[in-house]
């Protein structure tokens, strides 16, 4: 069926009036400082995340309405602003108790349950910093962030601990504290969550931070060395709520169900802070992706807003047709998604199965919040990843011979994506790497690294990574973190890692090793790498296939050319190749 490049958009569309209809007239009397009324500031002076997101609807006498609605593989269990305020002082006396310093980092490796939310929130009150990390990740990457965080304490649960961190225990002289949610008796070197949460009094002072303190620590893989940790601060509260109402069209009776993992950002920003922040009710599913599950959630909890990634909406593709039949939502106004590029046909696909398009933002782990985005009373242009948003100016660049950058005026012409610097959720650093922050700008702009273009309506579309992180099911993967964990096998040589396209997750996470003399290569030793590397990174960030080659690509100063990797095993052209080492003319694998 031939369809429109544009999606036209008209008042009929619109259940409830969208909270912004004039695109020009929105950004130009927007300002930061006006976005800052929307929230209160600590009656002392300052911002402090978790009372904006929080004690100031208790205060405004909206405790006893619904923050949470946890969904168990069993039962529902609700939470309102009244008691997640309770639960989140008891967490800050706990930290209190055991002598934790402001500032310090508190990491929270759990899945999606309450205690996650309990201990993000409560370490901000506390005026810690809160460093969530993904569940599925293995050893290795666990012990790689806490360390470069610097962590004092960790909230888990006792199976993770069991599976995943008591075996690097040892190496993480730093961490004071470990609790454990779901213990289910004395751990050696662990304390009970539940018991120490139960002795905490449930009324505590919030930490009386500033714009400037830190609040989160956000990890973002890089493709060289070790993972970067993004530090963002309590002002970006501000961005969260001024994009959760711009972005997202959030309104005070909405349910709102965001499905990212908080460890990611977007599970952080838009998960936990951006709904709370305007008080609405927020979806939170414990469960693994289902397809009849999710139609289910967003018919039986009648959500309004949906925020998710082209990940999961390819999987929902891919389940049929049928199944979204069986279901109706009436109070869904509005989809997006954020993660990886929305391909047309899934934004086609959600106006022809589910009644909606689906709208596709652009953000990073460093912008802390949602920069462009496809919005709800805007013409949509299937592909593209929509308009900068009020207070955000946006704009493509390219680098001269002697490295300056350029702004480019011509619409259509691809370049690098910049945003001008002063937005409140912008990192204010890559924890202890000044070097690598100050190369992330030029002058005013902030180079975010991503290829894109703009067309002449103003709209953005992006082309691809400058770099060569993997995007799988909307997870970031740094290929040297993979590379590493391979060459810790005692046949491999070397590794080269590459993202290799996949229509269900984006890309898959495909891997090159060449192998140490004595060594063969055979289909048990590439099943033996693949379990070595499942173990050591979780099954989200292993490869899911190896090839065998005799030597790798390198570059003469000793660098992986993942690109020419890339570009072989995909068939397409080479580029320059003139800073190889040797004979690159076959890089054919072995069987």
């Amino acid at each position: 069926m031939e369809r429109a490049s544009v999606i036209r958009k008209t008042a009929s569309d619109f259940g409830v009036a969208p909270n912004w209809v004039d695109y020009a007239e929105a950004r130009r009397e927007f300002s930061w400082e006006k976005a800052r009324s929307g929230l209160a500031g600590l009656p002392g002076g300052g911002i402090n995340m978790a009372y904006e997101a929080v004690d100031r609807h208790v205060a405004g006498g909206a405790g006893d309405c619904v923050a949470f609605r946890f969904l168990g593989t069993d039962a529902e269990r609700t939470m309102t602003y009244g008691e997640l305020a309770r639960q989140t002082n008891r967490f800050a006396n706990l930290l209190g108790a055991l002598g934790v310093g402001k500032g310090e980092r508190v990491f929270i490796l759990a899945g999606r349950i309450p205690e996650l939310y309990i201990a993000v929130l409560g370490s901000l009150k506390y005026g810690a910093v809160a460093c969530p990390l993904f569940s599925a990740f293995g050893p290795e990457p666990i012990a790689t962030r806490m360390t470069l965080g610097d962590a004092r304490v960790l909230v888990t649960t006792e199976s993770l601990y069991r599976r995943k961190v008591e075996k690097i225990r040892e190496r993480l002289p730093g961490l004071r504290h470990v609790l454990l949610a779901q213990a289910s008796g004395d751990i050696p070197g662990t304390a009970d969550l539940q018991r120490l949460m139960e002795q905490a009094g449930d009324t505590a002072n919030v930490a009386p931070t500033q714009p400037e303190d830190m609040a989160l620590l956000h990890f973002t893989s890089g493709t060289t060395g070790a993972p970067k940790g993004a530090v963002h601060v309590h002002e970006a509260a501000v961005t969260h709520w001024a994009t959760g109402r711009f972005a997202l069209d959030l309104h005070p009776d909405d349910i709102f169900w965001c499905t990212a993992d908080p460890g990611w950002v977007t599970g952080t920003s838009y998960g936990i802070i951006a709904p709370l922040l305007h008080g609405v009710t927020s979806v939170v599913d414990e469960a693994d992706f289902d397809a009849e599950r999710w139609y289910r959630i967003l018919q039986e909890q009648t959500v309004a807003v949906w925020y998710t990634a082209p990940t999961a909406i390819r999987m929902l593709m891919k389940a049929g047709d049928d199944i979204p039949r069986k279901y109706v939502f009436p109070q869904l106004r509005f989809i997006a998604s954020v993660g990886e590029p929305l391909n047309p046909e899934a934004v086609w696909w959600g106006q022809e199965v589910l009644g909606l398009p689906i709208h596709d933002n652009w953000w990073q782990t460093e912008t802390g919040g949602i920069m462009i985005a496809n919005t709800p009373a805007f013409d949509i242009k299937p592909g593209s990843m929509g308009r900068p948003l009020p207070g955000i100016d946006a704009c493509i660049v390219e680098r001269d011979a002697q490295g300056r950058v350029r702004i480019i005026d011509t619409p259509d012409t691809q370049g690098e994506l910049a945003l001008k610097r002063g937005w409140p959720s912008m990192f204010r650093g890559y924890l202890n790497n000044e070097e690598r922050y100050r190369k992330s700008f030029a002058g005013e702009l902030y180079l975010t690294g991503d290829l894109a273009k703009r067309d002449a309506d103003g709209y953005f579309w992006f082309v691809g990574r400058a770099d060569d992180v993997i995007k799988s099911a909307g997870h970031l993967i740094g290929p040297f973190e993979v590379e590493s964990a391979l060459m810790e096998h005692p046949a491999v040589a070397e590794a080269g890692v590459i993202g290799k396209p996949d229509e269900t997750v984006g890309e898959m996470v495909k891997a090159f090793v060449s192998l140490k003399s004595g060594f063969e290569a055979s289909d048990a030793l590439r099943m033996e790498l693949l379990g070595h590397a499942r173990k050591r990174l979780g099954a989200a960030v292993a490869p899911k296939e190896i090839d065998f080659l005799p030597s790798l690509p390198r570059t003469r100063s000793g660098k992986i050319m993942r690109r020419l990797l890339k570009a072989r095993e995909l068939g397409l052209p080479e580029g320059d190749t003139s800073t190889l080492e040797g004979d690159t003319s076959t890089l054919e694998g072995q069987s």
